[in-house]
């Protein structure tokens, strides 16, 4: 994602950040700290900027014979650890992904949950797309980079990226694990949350995830613990059935719940789709 390749500076930030905390590298551990080539150096979005360069499990992924989001719950089941990179011409968008679940995006104009969206539209357009693995501790990092950079003190266990005009670092509870040679123009970091949270689809690609159902008699019912139909619906569809249909009467759309629960939207749709077709709930 070089410099005039259609990307573009995802957010600006504030003006000339200063954390109060200067991190120091004692010269007796400078050369055990590893520094990262940035894999698309002078991208614009700052997810892009700071990734680190990774071979590809994975590349040349394309509609035509790769379904999407197999490979998405392919990666959730092996809680996978790294981005994926989807290009179409001069458009690129990418997706950090932890623990299997896309947890950050970045796009030409856009971050987060349209990001991720727009990596899907391109990837249904005919892009293709690879797969960089990342280690854990590095997409944890990395999992708080979004649209802007922030005045932020760095504590003592602070874990994120914070960035300078003469490079980033990587810290992981309060520890210098990496560095890198890509920079921003202001000194802010980003922090990474303690457990990040799992991207959901915009409703103008998962609009059955984000639309209320109301539960019929037969749904009712299957909440009951005293009546046969629970039973077999408890048989047929596990726990997990169960805690999606009390969400649903609870009047959690599918898209709250997938967030609340941290759980992939894919691994919703299938029930969702079968609780309507059998008459468990309606749309509402």
């Amino acid at each position: 994602m070089p410099p005039g390749d259609g990307l573009h500076e995802g957010g600006t930030g504030r003006e000339g950040p200063r954390p109060d905390r200067k991190p120091s590298f004692p010269p007796e551990e400078t050369e055990l700290i590893p520094e990262l080539a940035p894999m698309f150096p002078g991208a614009g979005p700052f997810l892009a900027r700071f990734l680190p360069h990774s071979p590809p499990t994975h590349t040349g992924l394309n509609v035509h014979f790769c379904d999407l989001h197999a490979f998405l719950k392919h990666l959730h089941e092996r809680s996978w650890y790294g981005y994926l990179h989807a290009r179409l011409d001069d458009e690129h968008a990418v997706v950090l992904i932890f623990e299997g679940r896309a947890v950050t995006a970045a796009a030409a104009s856009t971050t987060g949950e349209q990001a991720l969206g727009e990596l899907l539209n391109l990837y249904e357009q005919g892009a293709s797309l690879s797969a960089h693995p990342l280690p854990r501790a590095h997409a944890h990092v990395l999992s708080g980079v979004g649209s802007r950079a922030w005045k932020f003190n760095l504590t003592e266990d602070f874990t994120g990226l914070y960035a300078r005009p003469s490079g980033a670092i990587f810290y992981a509870l309060g520890k210098i694990i990496a560095t890198m040679p890509a920079s921003l123009p202001y000194e802010g970091a980003f922090p990474a949350p303690l457990r990040p949270q799992t991207l959901i689809l915009p409703s103008s690609l998962a609009g059955w995830a984000h639309r209320p159902y109301r539960l019929m008699l037969r749904g009712r019912d299957a909440l009951n613990p005293i009546l046969d139909v629970h039973r077999a619906f408890r048989t047929q569809y596990g726990e997990a059935g169960l805690a999606l249909l009390r969400a649903l009467h609870e009047k959690l759309t599918p898209a709250e719940y997938a967030m609340r629960s941290d759980l992939a939207l894919h691994d919703l749709e299938p029930l969702v789709q079968e609780y309507l077709r059998t008459g468990y709930i309606r749309e509402g």
